[in-house]
């Protein structure tokens, strides 16, 4: 059975729409970016250190990483209100890029990959950033918004895989195990 190096309640939830069976159990490493190192190399990185964590000869371990993008700034997690509100400003009105890493580890293999996703994404008022903020939805979430939720108001087009802007691109997932003849435990 796959093993999600995750506490993430959005990638639980797109791998069970998905009926791919699995196991979680949070990792807990530093999340920062290497000096000069590019967005995708980060969340690529990221990925296979949190699944790295809890490898182990007989398992399948799936870890993920899911950065913002905007002018070629990486936007995490927020640390704060106030960072909700930077970040939001950045993303008004504008375009950016979502990269997920995810790093499949099992017996015999690592393979790591990417999915980049782009988010046109409306102008916000100050009136929308502050009801947002209040809201607490952004607190945890990379770029400082969740498409699936509140902030799906202020989202008008996307290019690319919808789930790997919630935090996880199931499909390219799902062809990484079915290379790696991982079963999902669904079929």
């Amino acid at each position: 059975m796959l093993v999600l190096a995750s506490a993430s309640p959005r990638r639980q939830d797109l791998l069970r729409a998905a009926g791919i069976a699995f196991t979680a159990q949070a990792t807990n490493i530093a999340e920062d970016a290497q000096p000069g190192e590019s967005a995708r190399a980060c969340a690529e990185r990221l990925a296979q250190e949190k699944a790295a964590v809890l490898a182990r000869p007989e398992l399948v371990v799936l870890g993920a990483d899911t950065i913002v993008v905007v002018d070629g700034e990486m936007l995490g997690k927020p640390a704060d209100a106030n960072d909700v509100k930077r970040m939001l400003r950045m993303l008004s009105g504008r375009s950016h890029e979502v990269i997920t890493g995810v790093s499949l580890i099992g017996p015999g293999f690592v393979d790591t990959r990417s999915e980049e996703t782009r988010v046109f994404m409306n102008p916000l008022s100050d009136d929308d950033i502050s009801f947002y903020v209040a809201s607490g939805e952004p607190m945890d979430k990379a770029g400082a918004y969740a498409i699936q939720g509140i902030a799906s108001r202020w989202i008008r087009r996307i290019e690319g895989d919808y789930a790997n802007v919630v935090g996880l691109p199931v499909s390219l997932v799902y062809r990484m195990m079915r290379e790696h003849g991982v079963t999902s435990g669904q079929e």
